[in-house]
């Protein structure tokens, strides 16, 4: 078993680390003494596979469990597969739809598989666990003991429940129940703390009252910062578009970040990167100087943490010669036409056959002005495109670039 490192100097070191992504810590005084205590400790990281896609928001977590496996503690990966049948209401005005089993396994193995891009894979340092093992056994005597040992009033305290309230939506029990259930994980796991988003924070309270009820420590729990999505508005999510995720490629991810507003580079860097505080502080100062060179850098960096050195400067390069300078990239795919011309919309169909796009999809990109023929916008899903043997060269939205020909 990796030793567990101790001294005072690389507490410090970790716990000023951490205030650049931390909002708040239930206790840093006891979290200071855990980690000063020599015992390997078990970090929980409780998730519900909803989705099998990762962004980077949910990476600020994982970051921080790699910094705590390097101290040599153990982080307890529980997927909650059983839980996520029930549904998470958590920021949710209305309640979430149930996703099959089958559906779930599949968004966990692709969740273990994404995590396991920041986190070491090592047995001494992660275990991953399931709340199935004791949620499937459990009988209904035991759920009820459990359900008695919180009262209605402590439930429906919560902020989203007192707002569907005022607007008169309906509240299901099994969304009561969800946070005991997933309060009790911490029992079942003997968690010592955890790392949450802080719209988390109501469901890991319950960890530390049932802790505390069944005679454990109670587990610390440090929330961690949400910014908004790329958009500047909501937070990262799927269903709006506005992520990086974890599975896009160093393309994709370099391109949304230079998508980003300007008002975002600094919370970015400071969230989402390795730059040194002192050195942010300085690049605030001189923002309004030259943004685009610092959302360069930006983009630069992050790529660099997922993908390595190399491929960042890549990126770098790539973007530089095709959007500051204007060039066709090399790596523009070549697709062939059998006619002299064809509609436009029937060209992308043939440029986009892969990824079988809609009708409806190649006319938004079409209408939208996403789409250039030789530095021309082309804005018309049936004007017809005279095609020879030397290459048209199109662009369809920021980075998707072909060269057609007959």
């Amino acid at each position: 078993m990796k030793k567990i490192i101790t001294d005072k100097q690389t507490i410090d070191k970790l716990i000023e680390d951490f205030s650049r992504t931390t909002d708040e810590v239930f206790s840093l005084e006891e979290f200071r003494k855990l980690l000063s205590s020599g015992h390997q400790l078990r970090f929980k990281y409780g998730v519900d596979v909803t989705a099998p896609d990762l962004h980077i928001g949910h990476a600020v977590n994982l970051w921080m469990y790699r910094r705590l496996q390097e101290l040599g503690h153990k982080i307890i990966f529980l997927i909650g597969d059983y839980t996520t049948q029930i549904g998470d209401p958590t920021g949710k005005s209305k309640t979430r739809p149930i996703i099959p089993i089958e559906e779930i396994q599949q968004n966990a193995d692709a969740f273990i598989k994404q995590a396991m891009m920041v986190l070491y894979d090592d047995p001494n340092l992660v275990e991953i666990r399931r709340n199935s093992e004791w949620y499937d056994p459990m009988k209904a005597k035991d759920l009820l003991s459990l359900m008695s040992l919180v009262t209605h009033d402590r439930l429906i305290s919560r902020d989203m429940f007192q707002k569907r309230i005022e607007t008169g939506q309906e509240i299901y029990e099994n969304e009561l129940v969800y946070p005991i259930l997933q309060g009790y994980d911490s029992v079942a796991l003997k968690a010592d703390a955890t790392v949450i988003g802080s719209d988390q924070l109501f469901n890991e309270m319950m960890g530390r009252f049932f802790q505390e009820k069944y005679g454990e420590p109670a587990q610390v729990i440090i929330t961690t910062k949400i910014t908004a999505g790329i958009d500047g508005k909501g937070k990262q999510s799927k269903s709006l578009g506005n992520y990086i995720g974890l599975n896009h490629s160093p393309r994709e991810k370099f391109g949304r970040l230079m998508s980003i507003p300007d008002t975002l580079i600094i919370d970015y860097m400071k969230v989402y990167t390795d730059v040194p505080l002192d050195e942010i502080v300085k690049i605030e100062q001189d923002l309004s100087t030259d943004p685009k060179k610092y959302k360069l850098m930006l983009a630069q960096e992050i790529v660099k943490r997922y993908h390595g050195e190399k491929v960042a400067e890549e990126e770098v390069e790539w973007f530089e010669k095709t959007f500051s300078q204007k060039q066709v990239p090399d790596e523009a795919i070549p697709v062939s036409i059998g006619a002299d011309s064809a509609s436009l919309i029937d060209i992308l169909k043939k440029c986009f056959d892969d990824e079988k796009m809609s009708n409806n999809d190649l006319r938004r990109l079409i209408t939208q002005n996403a789409v250039t023929i030789d530095e021309r916008k082309a804005n018309d899903p049936f004007e017809l495109i005279k095609l020879s043997s030397s290459p048209l060269n199109f662009k369809v939205g920021k980075r998707n670039w072909f060269k057609v020909t007959i």
